[in-house]
C-alpha cells in the first residue's frame, strides 16, 4: 500500500463520530428546508434565510437568523467551525 493512498477502512459513521464534541459546521438553510429536514419542530414561515450549528454527526445545536451567533456558540461549546455551502 502507498503512503499517500486515502484510508478507506471507516465508515461514514466512523468518521463523523471522530469530531463529536470538538467540530461543528454551520451552514445556511432556508425556512423551508429547515421544515422539511425537521418536520417535528415549529413551522417556520416560508422564505427565511436562516444560520444553523450542526455538531459533527449532523445533530442539530442552534438555528438563528445571526450567522455571529452561530460561531459564538461554538465558542461556546469549544467546537473548531467548518461552513458548509
Amino acid at each position: 500500500m502507498f503512503a499517500n493512498q486515502p484510508h478507506t477502512n471507516e465508515s461514514t459513521c466512523d468518521l463523523a463520530s471522530m469530531g463529536t464534541g470538538e467540530v461543528g459546521y454551520i451552514r445556511m438553510m432556508t425556512s423551508d428546508e429547515v421544515n422539511e429536514r425537521f418536520p417535528q419542530g415549529p413551522k417556520l414561515g416560508p422564505g427565511l434565510e436562516l444560520w444553523a450549528l450542526f455538531g459533527a454527526d449532523g445533530t442539530p445545536i442552534l438555528l438563528s437568523d445571526d450567522r455571529s451567533s452561530t460561531f459564538f456558540r461554538a465558542a461556546e461549546d469549544d467546537l473548531k467551525t467548518v461552513s458548509l455551502h
